[in-house]
């Protein structure tokens, strides 16, 4: 008389995760959130400096010596 009714919740427990690992299956890869992709490698040192300095971090006067030393090797 118990039987019954806990078979039918296996059986419907089973059903649920059958669909769910279908679903996944079927859907592909998720996009996990991660870290953002890493910039091109073909920036140079002065493509940087000067993104630091359209950005605020650097004053002019920091711009001005960094660029000097950039340029100079």
């Amino acid at each position: 008389m118990i039987f019954g009714p806990l078979f039918m919740i296996l059986v419907l427990a089973a059903v649920i995760v059958v669909a769910v690992l279908a679903v996944r299956w079927l859907g592909g890869p998720w996009q996990a959130a991660g870290p953002p992709p890493l910039p091109p490698a073909s920036r140079t040192a002065l493509d940087i400096l000067n993104e630091r300095f359209a950005r605020g971090e650097i004053d002019q006067a920091e711009y001005e010596a960094k660029r000097r030393l950039v340029s100079h090797g």
